[in-house]
């Protein structure tokens, strides 16, 4: 299989017998700028590029992400085995065919909390295997937030172990779960996780949903679970509006969740269900909205005043890394600074940082640069870790 999204453009452009000419004029970008993403030596740096190349070959994202099948990846293999299980348990679910559970209410209790910190250390791949069995003993529950939480759980896990597809029908269950349950932070937690699963072409739908959720949030500000939630949505409605190139509204939705913020702080703690909700997470997402919208600079400004190592959530730590590596490698003149930012990302969420397409196509693009000179041991590592083969 390809190692990078560029080789998946080619293969499907010439599947469609265009030229570059005519694929880079249907995408909005310049036929040299195409060359060099085919050629593998330009990562495809921002969603709304990815989404408008899948439009103009008519395919979908995901046929342009690919999927690493590695059978001798035995991060691959475990997420493999564990999701097997979960989609089976969703299935069940969404059928109404609920077996009577296997913990009582204290053990329940219990088990969703052990998810949420499983969650908050991005251990994804030992959270995996209880999914199956805590979505049948929440559904057990009605009544109670914990069908809202697991299925928060299993949407977040889903995703970050590559399988967005089966992340959607989780965050439904959290959405209808959270209605049923009518409490508005919840509802607003699984109005969060819905709208960052969707699919990447879906990302106007995602933000009309998001605004649709913020309608509700604020009629219950007098919560300060509800109003970081607020924050939250706000903040997935800006990514979602940067990806459909609408940045009037990107503002408009940064400044409302900056506003919540200054008010609430940084939380003490994880913040509501690890929302981590205030100024610092805020800017970490700013840096992500920033890298979208191409303004890597004023991205890489930003990462240089924030400092994450007390984050006290994985993904966050993460978020900040990742994207700091992308800024720095969007024109390669600063791979090397590039790679120690990725590895820190890796450390902070191992399993996601290997599962994750468009950190694979990042890394391969810095190989298919750096052969033009001596590739970096480190590098080297970082690529067969991800599956990449480095020559």
């Amino acid at each position: 299989m390809a190692e990078h999204i560029g080789a998946r453009v080619r293969v499907w452009r010439r599947r469609r017998k265009m030229t570059q000419a005519v694929l880079a004029g249907l995408a909005g970008i310049s036929q040299a700028h195409l060359s060099n993403i085919e050629r593998g030596e330009r990562a495809v740096e921002s969603r709304s590029r990815l989404v408008a190349l899948a439009r103009a070959l008519d395919v979908s994202v995901a046929d342009l992400l690919g999927q690493s099948s590695d059978p001798t990846d035995p991060v691959r293999v475990r997420a493999s085995e564990a999701v097997a299980g979960i989609r089976v348990a969703l299935v069940a679910l969404d059928a109404g065919e609920i077996e009577p559970p296997t913990r009582g209410p204290k053990e329940m209790v219990a088990a969703v909390e052990h998810a949420m910190r499983l969650r908050q250390r991005s251990d994804y791949l030992t959270l995996a295997p209880l999914l199956p069995g805590l979505l049948n003993d929440a559904a057990a529950y009605p009544g109670t937030d914990a069908l809202t939480r697991i299925a928060y759980e299993a949407s977040v896990c889903l995703r970050n172990l590559g399988y967005r597809d089966l992340s959607w029908p989780a965050a439904k269950i959290a959405v209808a779960a959270s209605r049923e349950l009518g409490d508005p932070a919840w509802m607003g937690a699984a109005d969060f996780v819905y709208t960052l699963c969707l699919p990447l072409e879906a990302a106007t739908s995602a933000r009309r949903i998001g605004e649709r959720s913020l309608v509700d949030l604020q009629r219950a500000a007098a919560d300060p679970r509800a109003r970081q939630m607020l924050g939250q949505v706000h903040l997935s409605a800006a990514l979602a509006s940067a990806v459909a190139r609408r940045p009037l509204d990107v503002q408009a939705h940064l400044s409302e969740a900056e506003r919540e913020a200054a008010t609430l702080g940084d939380p003490d703690g994880t913040g509501f269900n690890l929302s981590y909700f205030g100024p610092r997470n805020i800017a970490i997402w700013k840096m992500s909205i920033l890298t979208e919208l191409g303004q890597y600079g004023q991205a890489l400004e930003l990462a240089e005043n924030l400092h994450v190592e007390d984050v006290p959530v994985a993904n966050r730590r993460q978020s900040y890394h990742l994207t700091r590596g992308r800024a720095l490698a969007h024109d390669g003149r600063a791979d090397k600074l590039a790679l120690i930012s990725l590895a820190q990302a890796e450390r902070a969420a191992p399993a996601s940082f290997r599962l994750n397409p468009l950190t694979r196509d990042i890394v391969a693009t810095m190989i298919t640069r750096a052969k033009r000179r001596a590739v970096a041991e480190d590098l080297v590592a970082m690529a067969e870790r991800l599956g990449i083969a480095p020559v």
